[in-house]
Protein backbone atom coordinates (compact mmCIF):
# COMPACT_ATOMS: atom_id res chain seq x y z
CA UNK A 1 0.00 0.00 0.00
CA UNK A 2 1.10 3.77 -0.61
CA UNK A 3 1.75 6.23 2.30
CA UNK A 4 -1.03 6.43 4.55
CA UNK A 5 -1.12 10.21 5.21
CA UNK A 6 -1.57 12.29 2.13
CA UNK A 7 -1.21 15.56 0.85
CA UNK A 8 -3.13 18.02 -0.78
CA UNK A 9 -1.74 19.73 -3.83
CA UNK A 10 -4.74 22.55 -5.31
CA UNK A 11 -7.59 20.22 -5.68
CA UNK A 12 -4.63 16.51 -6.48
CA UNK A 13 -4.66 14.09 -3.72
CA UNK A 14 -1.12 12.38 -2.77
CA UNK A 15 -0.82 9.43 -1.04
CA UNK A 16 -3.31 7.32 0.92
CA UNK A 17 -5.06 5.01 -1.46
CA UNK A 18 -4.98 7.76 -4.27
CA UNK A 19 -3.63 6.60 -7.38
CA UNK A 20 0.54 6.78 -8.07
CA UNK A 21 0.50 10.69 -9.89
CA UNK A 22 2.60 11.59 -12.66
CA UNK A 23 5.20 14.35 -12.67
CA UNK A 24 7.31 16.25 -14.83
CA UNK A 25 9.27 19.04 -15.00
CA UNK A 26 9.58 21.87 -17.82
CA UNK A 27 12.58 22.60 -18.99
CA UNK A 28 13.18 26.29 -20.14
CA UNK A 29 13.77 29.41 -17.90
CA UNK A 30 10.27 30.80 -16.82
CA UNK A 31 11.44 34.44 -17.53
CA UNK A 32 12.40 33.22 -21.17
CA UNK A 33 8.83 31.41 -22.46
CA UNK A 34 5.90 32.50 -23.70
CA UNK A 35 3.29 31.64 -21.24
CA UNK A 36 0.46 31.29 -23.61
CA UNK A 37 2.43 28.21 -25.20
CA UNK A 38 3.45 27.34 -22.22
CA UNK A 39 0.13 25.94 -21.03
CA UNK A 40 -1.13 25.13 -24.65
CA UNK A 41 2.11 22.44 -23.99
CA UNK A 42 0.73 21.66 -20.71
CA UNK A 43 -2.78 20.95 -21.55
CA UNK A 44 -1.32 18.73 -24.16
CA UNK A 45 0.64 16.70 -21.06
CA UNK A 46 -2.20 16.72 -19.22
CA UNK A 47 -3.82 14.75 -21.84
CA UNK A 48 -0.74 12.60 -21.97
CA UNK A 49 -1.38 11.53 -18.20
CA UNK A 50 0.93 14.28 -16.56
CA UNK A 51 -1.19 14.80 -13.32
CA UNK A 52 1.57 18.01 -12.08
CA UNK A 53 4.44 19.73 -13.45
CA UNK A 54 7.14 21.59 -11.69
CA UNK A 55 8.78 24.96 -13.10
CA UNK A 56 12.73 26.08 -11.78
CA UNK A 57 11.63 29.45 -10.13
CA UNK A 58 15.09 31.08 -10.34
CA UNK A 59 14.57 35.22 -10.00
CA UNK A 60 11.90 37.37 -9.45
CA UNK A 61 11.88 38.41 -13.05
CA UNK A 62 9.99 34.78 -13.21
CA UNK A 63 7.01 36.21 -11.63
CA UNK A 64 5.08 37.58 -14.29
CA UNK A 65 5.20 34.12 -16.56
CA UNK A 66 4.63 32.17 -13.78
CA UNK A 67 1.57 34.03 -12.43
CA UNK A 68 -0.36 33.46 -15.65
CA UNK A 69 0.68 29.49 -15.72
CA UNK A 70 -0.40 29.02 -12.39
CA UNK A 71 -3.83 30.80 -13.13
CA UNK A 72 -4.22 29.50 -16.55
CA UNK A 73 -2.88 25.61 -16.23
CA UNK A 74 -5.27 22.33 -16.13
CA UNK A 75 -3.10 20.82 -13.57
CA UNK A 76 -0.86 21.52 -10.05
CA UNK A 77 1.99 23.73 -11.07
CA UNK A 78 5.57 23.43 -8.59
CA UNK A 79 8.11 25.81 -7.88
CA UNK A 80 11.70 24.28 -7.53
CA UNK A 81 13.27 26.82 -5.30
CA UNK A 82 16.94 26.98 -3.73
CA UNK A 83 18.99 29.05 -1.87
CA UNK A 84 16.55 31.92 -1.17
CA UNK A 85 13.65 32.01 0.69
CA UNK A 86 12.23 34.67 -0.42
CA UNK A 87 11.74 32.97 -3.98
CA UNK A 88 9.84 30.42 -2.32
CA UNK A 89 7.18 33.50 -0.98
CA UNK A 90 6.86 35.13 -4.13
CA UNK A 91 6.39 32.17 -5.95
CA UNK A 92 3.41 31.10 -3.65
CA UNK A 93 2.17 34.28 -3.51
CA UNK A 94 2.18 33.95 -7.83
CA UNK A 95 -0.16 30.95 -7.30
CA UNK A 96 2.07 27.96 -6.73
CA UNK A 97 0.60 25.20 -5.23
CA UNK A 98 3.54 22.95 -3.78
CA UNK A 99 7.37 24.47 -3.26
CA UNK A 100 9.93 22.24 -3.75
CA UNK A 101 13.00 22.91 -1.24
CA UNK A 102 15.91 21.59 0.17
CA UNK A 103 16.01 23.82 3.59
CA UNK A 104 19.62 22.65 4.11
CA UNK A 105 20.37 24.95 1.01
CA UNK A 106 17.33 27.68 2.13
CA UNK A 107 20.14 28.74 5.01
CA UNK A 108 19.10 29.56 8.85
CA UNK A 109 15.97 27.61 10.18
CA UNK A 110 14.31 30.63 10.51
CA UNK A 111 13.96 31.49 6.67
CA UNK A 112 12.55 27.88 6.20
CA UNK A 113 10.11 28.37 9.32
CA UNK A 114 9.07 31.40 7.33
CA UNK A 115 8.28 29.86 3.97
CA UNK A 116 6.57 26.89 6.24
CA UNK A 117 4.13 28.94 7.98
CA UNK A 118 3.43 31.03 4.59
CA UNK A 119 2.70 27.68 2.80
CA UNK A 120 0.40 26.97 6.24
CA UNK A 121 -1.74 30.26 5.52
CA UNK A 122 -2.08 30.01 2.31
CA UNK A 123 -2.78 26.44 2.14
CA UNK A 124 -0.02 25.23 0.27
CA UNK A 125 2.32 21.80 0.03
CA UNK A 126 5.89 21.70 0.35
CA UNK A 127 8.11 18.61 -0.73
CA UNK A 128 11.21 18.48 1.21
CA UNK A 129 13.54 17.53 -2.04
CA UNK A 130 17.17 16.32 -1.23
CA UNK A 131 19.47 14.36 -3.52
CA UNK A 132 22.49 12.89 -2.27
CA UNK A 133 24.75 15.80 -4.18
CA UNK A 134 23.48 18.11 -2.00
CA UNK A 135 23.49 16.90 1.64
CA UNK A 136 25.06 18.44 4.91
CA UNK A 137 28.84 17.86 5.05
CA UNK A 138 29.69 14.25 5.84
CA UNK A 139 33.04 12.38 5.60
CA UNK A 140 34.08 9.41 2.90
CA UNK A 141 32.90 6.50 5.29
CA UNK A 142 29.31 8.03 6.50
CA UNK A 143 26.39 6.24 5.08
CA UNK A 144 24.75 8.84 2.94
CA UNK A 145 21.76 6.92 2.10
CA UNK A 146 20.72 7.32 6.05
CA UNK A 147 22.08 10.79 6.05
CA UNK A 148 19.59 11.46 3.47
CA UNK A 149 16.77 9.62 5.16
CA UNK A 150 17.69 11.19 8.90
CA UNK A 151 18.56 14.64 7.37
CA UNK A 152 14.70 14.62 6.02
CA UNK A 153 13.25 13.10 9.18
CA UNK A 154 14.47 16.01 10.76
CA UNK A 155 13.04 18.56 8.74
CA UNK A 156 9.46 17.03 9.25
CA UNK A 157 10.09 17.11 12.68
CA UNK A 158 11.06 20.89 12.35
CA UNK A 159 8.13 21.19 10.00
CA UNK A 160 5.36 19.30 12.23
CA UNK A 161 6.76 21.52 14.97
CA UNK A 162 5.67 24.48 13.29
CA UNK A 163 2.18 23.05 12.99
CA UNK A 164 2.81 21.96 9.09
CA UNK A 165 2.13 18.31 7.58
CA UNK A 166 1.09 18.74 3.88
CA UNK A 167 4.57 17.50 2.67
CA UNK A 168 5.93 15.23 0.41
CA UNK A 169 9.24 13.60 0.69
CA UNK A 170 11.98 13.10 -2.39
CA UNK A 171 14.77 11.01 -1.60
CA UNK A 172 16.90 10.62 -4.80
CA UNK A 173 20.43 9.80 -6.48
CA UNK A 174 22.02 9.21 -9.52
CA UNK A 175 22.85 5.28 -8.10
CA UNK A 176 20.30 2.97 -8.25
CA UNK A 177 21.00 1.41 -5.39
CA UNK A 178 21.00 4.02 -2.97
CA UNK A 179 17.94 5.53 -4.65
CA UNK A 180 15.98 2.35 -4.13
CA UNK A 181 17.65 1.97 -0.30
CA UNK A 182 16.53 5.94 0.65
CA UNK A 183 13.08 4.80 -0.61
CA UNK A 184 12.87 1.47 1.11
CA UNK A 185 14.63 2.66 4.57
CA UNK A 186 12.23 6.35 4.80
CA UNK A 187 9.44 4.10 4.63
CA UNK A 188 9.87 1.88 7.09
CA UNK A 189 10.10 5.40 9.39
CA UNK A 190 7.46 7.18 8.01
CA UNK A 191 4.29 7.42 6.39
CA UNK A 192 4.60 10.81 4.43
CA UNK A 193 3.72 10.71 1.15
CA UNK A 194 6.42 9.81 -1.01
CA UNK A 195 7.94 11.20 -4.76
CA UNK A 196 10.10 8.18 -6.74
CA UNK A 197 12.42 9.34 -9.09
CA UNK A 198 16.18 8.37 -10.25
CA UNK A 199 17.96 11.32 -10.60
CA UNK A 200 20.16 12.65 -13.43
CA UNK A 201 19.24 9.04 -15.21
CA UNK A 202 20.77 10.09 -18.47
CA UNK A 203 19.11 10.22 -22.51
CA UNK A 204 15.87 8.48 -23.02
CA UNK A 205 17.07 5.03 -23.43
CA UNK A 206 19.52 4.71 -20.00
CA UNK A 207 16.33 6.99 -18.39
CA UNK A 208 13.84 4.42 -19.11
CA UNK A 209 16.01 1.13 -18.38
CA UNK A 210 17.54 2.43 -15.05
CA UNK A 211 13.70 4.33 -14.28
CA UNK A 212 12.48 1.09 -14.90
CA UNK A 213 13.96 -1.13 -13.01
CA UNK A 214 14.54 0.94 -9.87
CA UNK A 215 10.79 2.67 -10.02
CA UNK A 216 8.87 -0.49 -10.70
CA UNK A 217 10.69 -2.69 -8.00
CA UNK A 218 9.89 0.21 -5.62
CA UNK A 219 6.20 0.39 -6.99
CA UNK A 220 5.86 -3.05 -6.81
CA UNK A 221 6.93 -2.76 -3.06
CA UNK A 222 4.20 -0.70 -2.29
CA UNK A 223 6.75 2.09 -2.34
CA UNK A 224 5.48 5.39 -4.48
CA UNK A 225 2.80 7.89 -4.21
CA UNK A 226 3.82 10.11 -7.33
CA UNK A 227 6.32 9.45 -9.92
CA UNK A 228 9.05 11.26 -12.46
CA UNK A 229 11.07 9.94 -14.63
CA UNK A 230 14.27 12.03 -15.07
CA UNK A 231 15.28 12.44 -18.84
CA UNK A 232 17.68 14.62 -20.78
CA UNK A 233 15.51 14.51 -23.97
CA UNK A 234 11.80 15.68 -24.03
CA UNK A 235 9.18 16.09 -21.12
CA UNK A 236 6.52 14.63 -23.07
CA UNK A 237 8.88 11.29 -23.01
CA UNK A 238 9.52 11.60 -19.60
CA UNK A 239 5.53 11.85 -19.25
CA UNK A 240 4.86 8.80 -21.69
CA UNK A 241 7.87 6.64 -19.69
CA UNK A 242 5.95 7.35 -16.90
CA UNK A 243 2.66 6.32 -17.57
CA UNK A 244 4.02 3.24 -19.23
CA UNK A 245 5.75 2.50 -16.41
CA UNK A 246 2.32 2.28 -14.50
CA UNK A 247 0.75 0.44 -16.85
CA UNK A 248 3.04 -1.99 -17.09
CA UNK A 249 2.77 -2.84 -13.25
CA UNK A 250 -1.19 -2.27 -13.37
CA UNK A 251 -1.06 0.82 -11.53
CA UNK A 252 -2.55 2.78 -14.11
CA UNK A 253 -5.75 1.99 -16.42
CA UNK A 254 -6.82 3.79 -20.24
CA UNK A 255 -5.17 5.71 -22.59
CA UNK A 256 -4.05 5.34 -25.66
CA UNK A 257 -1.19 2.40 -26.14
CA UNK A 258 0.38 2.38 -29.18
CA UNK A 259 1.87 -1.02 -31.33
CA UNK A 260 4.62 -0.96 -33.72
CA UNK A 261 7.11 -3.08 -35.44
CA UNK A 262 11.03 -2.28 -35.18
CA UNK A 263 10.55 -2.53 -38.44
CA UNK A 264 13.20 -4.90 -40.87
CA UNK A 265 13.82 -5.53 -44.36
CA UNK A 266 10.38 -6.96 -44.49
CA UNK A 267 8.99 -3.57 -44.70
CA UNK A 268 7.03 -1.75 -47.56
CA UNK A 269 5.67 0.99 -45.93
CA UNK A 270 7.71 3.35 -43.21
CA UNK A 271 6.09 2.92 -40.07
CA UNK A 272 9.21 4.35 -38.08
CA UNK A 273 8.12 7.81 -40.50
CA UNK A 274 4.78 7.40 -39.94
CA UNK A 275 4.52 7.26 -36.42
CA UNK A 276 6.59 10.27 -35.98
CA UNK A 277 3.92 12.13 -38.13
CA UNK A 278 0.86 10.88 -35.75
CA UNK A 279 2.37 10.21 -32.32
CA UNK A 280 1.91 13.27 -30.75
CA UNK A 281 -1.57 13.68 -31.39
CA UNK A 282 -2.29 10.04 -31.01
CA UNK A 283 -1.30 10.98 -27.53
CA UNK A 284 -3.26 13.52 -26.38
CA UNK A 285 -6.77 11.94 -27.36
CA UNK A 286 -8.23 11.38 -24.15
CA UNK A 287 -9.66 7.30 -25.27
CA UNK A 288 -8.77 4.16 -24.50
CA UNK A 289 -7.92 2.14 -27.64
CA UNK A 290 -5.15 0.50 -29.03
CA UNK A 291 -3.39 1.82 -32.23
CA UNK A 292 -1.10 -0.68 -33.90
CA UNK A 293 0.95 0.93 -36.94
CA UNK A 294 3.11 -2.08 -38.63
CA UNK A 295 5.55 -2.42 -41.79
CA UNK A 296 4.46 -5.01 -43.80
CA UNK A 297 2.17 -7.87 -44.44
CA UNK A 298 3.65 -10.67 -42.23
CA UNK A 299 2.44 -9.21 -38.86
CA UNK A 300 0.50 -6.65 -39.86
CA UNK A 301 -2.67 -8.02 -40.58
CA UNK A 302 -2.53 -9.84 -36.84
CA UNK A 303 -1.93 -6.99 -34.81
CA UNK A 304 -4.45 -4.99 -36.97
CA UNK A 305 -6.99 -7.58 -35.75
CA UNK A 306 -5.77 -7.11 -31.80
CA UNK A 307 -6.25 -3.32 -32.19
CA UNK A 308 -8.84 -0.74 -31.87
CA UNK A 309 -7.37 0.56 -35.12
CA UNK A 310 -4.16 -0.12 -37.62
CA UNK A 311 -2.01 0.81 -40.25
CA UNK A 312 0.03 -1.54 -42.05
CA UNK A 313 2.21 -2.07 -45.27
CA UNK A 314 1.23 -4.37 -47.66
CA UNK A 315 3.31 -4.16 -51.01
CA UNK A 316 2.86 -1.11 -52.53
CA UNK A 317 -0.75 -0.26 -51.07
CA UNK A 318 -1.37 1.53 -46.78
CA UNK A 319 -4.24 -0.76 -45.51
CA UNK A 320 -6.31 1.11 -42.84
CA UNK A 321 -7.97 -1.21 -40.24
CA UNK A 322 -10.87 -0.77 -37.51
CA UNK A 323 -11.79 -3.12 -34.96
CA UNK A 324 -10.08 -5.77 -37.04
CA UNK A 325 -11.84 -5.31 -40.17
CA UNK A 326 -9.82 -3.39 -43.32
CA UNK A 327 -11.63 -0.55 -44.11
CA UNK A 328 -9.09 1.27 -46.81
CA UNK A 329 -6.10 0.50 -49.50
CA UNK A 330 -4.71 3.73 -49.79
CA UNK A 331 -1.65 5.02 -51.63
CA UNK A 332 -0.09 7.73 -49.60
CA UNK A 333 0.80 8.33 -45.78
CA UNK A 334 -1.16 11.48 -46.16
CA UNK A 335 -4.88 9.81 -46.83
CA UNK A 336 -3.59 6.60 -44.28
CA UNK A 337 -3.73 9.84 -41.56
CA UNK A 338 -6.58 10.90 -42.60
CA UNK A 339 -8.87 7.82 -43.03
CA UNK A 340 -7.18 7.10 -39.44
CA UNK A 341 -8.43 9.80 -37.50
CA UNK A 342 -11.56 9.80 -39.66
CA UNK A 343 -12.38 6.53 -37.99
CA UNK A 344 -11.09 7.62 -34.46
CA UNK A 345 -12.68 11.18 -34.14
CA UNK A 346 -16.07 10.48 -36.58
Amino acid sequence: MNSKRTALVRDTLIGGKESVKVQTMYDDRISDIDPEIVVKKINDLSLMGCDIIRFSYVSSQDGDNFRYITSHSPIPVVADIHFDYRLAMEAMDNGADKIRINPGNIGDKWKTKMVVEKAKDMGKAIRIGLNTGSLPKHGKDDDVVELMVNTALEYISDFEAWGFENTVVSLKSSDIDKTMRAARLFKEKSDYPFHLGVTEAGNAITSAVRSTWALGKLLEEGIGDTIRVSINGSIEDEVLCANEILRTLGLKKGGVRIVACPRCGRHTFDSHGFLSRIEHRLLTLNKDITVAVMGCSVNGPGEAHGADFAVTGNGRKIFVYSHGDLIKSLDSVEEAEKELFKLIEP
